[in-house]
């Protein structure tokens, strides 16, 4: 069933989502100091590129201080931008039935899109 979510996915904007990730994350990597973000964004945009069975949990035993601080530059840099995106698609998406497997897709990546430092996608 998550194949076939997929690919309903990938048809009705999710690719357009991931390219999107794809494409900032690309430019986070022209700089030193943006490479640890690049590597969220492209976390981000794999995750938006095939969301259906993935799911998103904390990494064990990581360093939380570190994390935190990233977590606040994130938010203060355009986090809360993101996620704000995906949780009025998964607000709109939730309007109809058919649309709320997608929506509930748009509130996991909103979850991550908020503080992705930390946080390891199985």
């Amino acid at each position: 069933m998550s194949l076939l979510g997929n690919i309903i996915w990938l048809i009705f904007g999710g690719l357009f989502i991931a390219i999107e990730y794809f494409i900032s994350s690309f430019v986070m990597f022209i700089t030193i100091i943006g490479i640890p973000f690049g590597l969220q964004t492209m976390k981000l945009g794999i995750l938006a590129l095939w969301p259906f069975g993935k799911r998103v949990e904390p990494i064990r035993g990581g360093s939380g201080c570190i994390y935190t601080i990233m977590n606040v530059i994130w938010i203060l840099t355009g986090g809360l931008l993101i996620c704000f995106s995906h949780l009025i698609f998964g607000v709109v998406l939730f309007i109809t039935i058919i649309g709320i497997p997608f929506g509930r897709q748009h509130f996991k990546l909103a979850r991550l899109a908020l503080t992705p430092f930390g946080y390891e996608i199985r």
